[in-house]
């Protein structure tokens, strides 16, 4: 069997996740990577795809048997497959929520419950949860995707106090805006109301704005791979925007970023 880390990350179709797999793939490890249709996905170098839908249990206990079965363990999960969503909470139908939660929340419980009894097993293992920096901070018109990641934070940080008894521990990586298809392209509430219309537009250039200054997946998928091969902490954030965005919600006064965040959003 081999000493190489045996990796599995969700969702490397495109951006964070495979820029991710690429990384661990270079730093030596064994690496899996889930798509929904791996005969509709570019291959991957040094990555092994394995069709997984985190909406559906049979498809990831199918993915995660296929994983163990190839290789034997599974020392790292990454869980980075997640939509997006752009919509005034009103606006946002319960059907549209639900959705984004299957994915967002329930994909990423399903692959734990999945991966753990053979983490448990062999006394080992690490779990990294990509978050967001909207799991600290809020977003206007951004709350159902806000909402999910806030419940991927207290998720996590029970999960670990649960799995420190087994030698498995979780992390959360909490990345600002990067040059995605996640977010250049993020879907919109079908049912639009007039009433929020122009501060909606706002924030959408603003949103527009800092994706085009963005910087490329390469120090998130980095921190990412830190998270899991180095040294356990609890959360981790990118250098830049991140890393900042998080000194300022722990050490400023509630007043001030809360002024700070509706500027940048164009809000009056």
């Amino acid at each position: 069997m081999t000493s190489a880390k045996i990796v599995l990350v969700t969702g490397v179709s495109s951006g964070i996740g495979r820029t991710t797999a690429e990384q661990f793939a270079r730093s030596g490890c064994v690496v899996f990577g889930t798509v929904r249709r791996v005969a509709a996905a570019a291959p991957l170098p040094g990555v092994t795809l394995i069709e997984m839908d985190v909406r559906d249990s049979d498809s990831v206990q199918r993915a995660v048997a296929e994983v163990h079965r190839r290789a034997g363990r599974i020392d790292v999960l990454v869980n980075n497959a997640g939509v997006n969503l752009t919509g005034a909470v009103e606006e946002t139908s319960i059907a549209e929520a639900q959705l984004l939660f299957e994915t967002n929340v329930f994909g990423v419980m399903r692959t734990i419950q999945a991966v753990l009894p053979h983490m448990r097993e062999q006394r080992s293992g690490r779990i990294v949860n990509v978050s967001s920096v909207l799991g600290f901070l809020p977003a206007p018109y951004m709350g159902l995707y806000s909402a999910s990641k806030h419940a991927i934070e207290g998720l996590s940080e029970s999960l670990d106090h649960e799995l420190r008894q087994f030698g498995v521990h979780v992390t959360l990586v909490a990345p600002a805006y990067a040059k995605t298809s996640l977010e250049a392209n993020s879907p919109v509430a079908k049912a639009t109301l007039a009433a929020y219309d122009r501060e909606r537009k706002a924030v959408a250039a603003a949103v527009a704005r800092d994706i085009n200054n963005a910087p490329s997946p390469d120090s998130v998928a980095a921190t990412i791979v830190e998270a899991a091969l180095g040294k356990w902490q609890m959360r981790k954030t990118p250098p830049g925007q991140a890393s900042l965005l998080r000194r300022l919600r722990r050490f400023l006064p509630a007043a001030p970023v809360d002024a700070s965040l509706r500027k940048q959003f164009g809000l009056g």
